[in-house]
């Protein structure tokens, strides 16, 4: 049985915060304003299981309300997140992930932010793909204000069905 989750994070971006992108941290003075580290592609990528998995969101699991999750490292949320999915006997078999973000560029980080990523799955870096644009300069991403990271996973039951 397969099933397919979806999910994006969008954070402001704000000066004297560092960026911290698939687990990559970009040399840039703005960075994701967050209760954890702000990493955009960790959390829409937790998300994304976590819908393909019928379960709540993590802001649920991971509320930024509470201190013990003041600046996590969001390998973290996604390692927990990772546990459910076992927990419910499933595996990833792929994700997709696109990161819109007007300034820095990202494409000299790209690879790393693939084989963290795959690390953390527990899946080929050939079954990761990550991409980045910008918004044109439409809207807050645009504008330099907020970075948005969108995320599908398609994940697979280790039963026989």
């Amino acid at each position: 049985m397969y099933k397919i989750g979806f999910a994006k994070d969008i954070h402001a971006l704000k000066e004297n915060r560092p960026l911290i992108i698939c687990g990559e941290k970009i040399p840039y003075h703005l960075g994701a304003e967050a209760h954890s580290d702000g990493d955009v592609v960790y959390h829409a990528v937790s998300d994304a299981i976590l819908g393909a998995l019928s379960l709540r969101d993590i802001g649920y699991y991971f509320s930024d309300t509470d201190p013990k999750y003041k600046n996590i490292d969001s390998s973290i949320i996604v390692k927990e997140v990772m546990q459910m999915l076992k927990d419910k006997d499933f595996i990833i078999n792929n994700v997709d992930v696109f990161i819109s973000l007007e300034k820095p560029k990202l494409s000299k980080f790209i690879e790393n932010m693939r084989k963290n990523l795959a690390n953390l799955l527990e899946i080929d870096l050939s079954n990761v793909a990550i991409k980045a644009g910008t918004n044109e300069g439409f809207g807050d991403v645009g504008q330099n204000k907020a970075i948005e990271a969108y995320a599908i996973v398609l994940i697979k039951s280790n039963k026989n069905n």
